[in-house]
């Protein structure tokens, strides 16, 4: 396995594989990698096929950060990811220093920025006016440097999902934006590695959100038609907020396909969710198809 941390070099490997006729699979991760994101590199290299070649980045990019929150302590450990990587057969980690993502060059700025601005109005991106920016920008390079045939997503951030998906749709990336089921912990608890900021209580506090979903589900299954969704918000909200350490950021249902708000929920609609456990933010979502089509 071979570990790149310069863009050009990384350029330059993926054009050479381009040249041999070789598939590209990419994994984008922030590092500190856990089973979701094996899983991801499962399927990238499933896309890419066994004579192709299979890459995660691994970066922690500060542009999808907003000042007040937790760049500086995401966590972090490169030699451990290495590891795994190479235990799961992956190809070329590519692990490039800020400078080499955003070069400031003589100008000593980095003035360019890919902006999607529609489906990035709502949910994430109401609550973290930047985060998407930071997102689609750091994407659009790594489609760039690595000249993927396929990126694989993982289903727990649906709404950068649907976004990656729109831009490259958008902007004519020649690659299929896979996005694959998430992950999650015996409990149902969905991984992620802000779950290392949890303290055991934090942690089975954590459930809630399964427990959320889970009861949006039955209710959607019971009924006899389409819920208000402002009943069901109010209801699911009720249940988080009976945690001693949780306050609900936000919780809302939608369009699968459009991201737009669902005034009624029944079996096509989606549920997302953030709620702060303590001063960790974790995210989930589902569909909410009946209890019978989800076994």
């Amino acid at each position: 396995m071979r570990v790149v941390t310069s863009a050009a070099a990384m350029q330059r490997q993926a054009s050479q594989w381009k040249q041999e006729q070789r598939c590209i699979g990419l994994v984008p991760t922030m590092g500190y990698l856990h089973e979701g994101h094996l899983s991801l590199v499962r399927r990238a290299r499933q896309a890419a096929g066994p004579a192709g070649k299979v890459v995660v980045s691994i970066y922690v990019n500060p542009t999808q950060f907003a000042p007040q929150e937790d760049l500086a302590k995401y966590p972090r450990d490169l030699a451990r990811d290495r590891r795994l990587c190479r235990a799961a057969g992956v190809d070329l980690v590519f692990a490039p220093p800020d400078a080499e993502m955003y070069p400031r060059g003589n100008g000593g700025s980095f003035s360019t920025y890919v902006v999607e601005e529609e489906l990035s109005r709502r949910m994430e991106g109401a609550c973290r006016p930047t985060h998407f920016r930071g997102v689609t920008t750091v994407v659009a390079k790594l489609f760039n440097l690595v000249q993927p045939d396929a990126a694989v997503f993982g289903a727990k951030d649906f709404q950068q999902a649907a976004i990656v998906k729109r831009m490259a749709r958008d902007l004519n990336f020649p690659v299929r934006i896979i996005v694959a089921p998430t992950v999650r912990e015996p409990d149902g608890l969905a991984m992620s590695s802000r779950n290392k900021y949890l303290s055991p209580a934090e942690r089975a506090q954590a459930t809630v959100l399964w427990r959320s979903i889970q009861r949006a589900r039955e209710a959607v299954s019971a009924a006899r038609g389409p819920i208000p969704a402002a009943e069901l918000q109010r209801e699911l909200a009720g249940l988080i907020a009976r945690q001693p350490g949780a306050r609900v950021d936000y919780v809302e249902f939608f369009d699968p396909e459009t991201l737009e708000p669902a005034s009624a929920v029944g079996p096509g609609a989606h549920l997302a969710l953030a709620v702060f456990i303590g001063n960790t933010r974790l995210i989930d979502n589902a569909p909410l198809a009946s209890l019978r089509r989800q076994r």
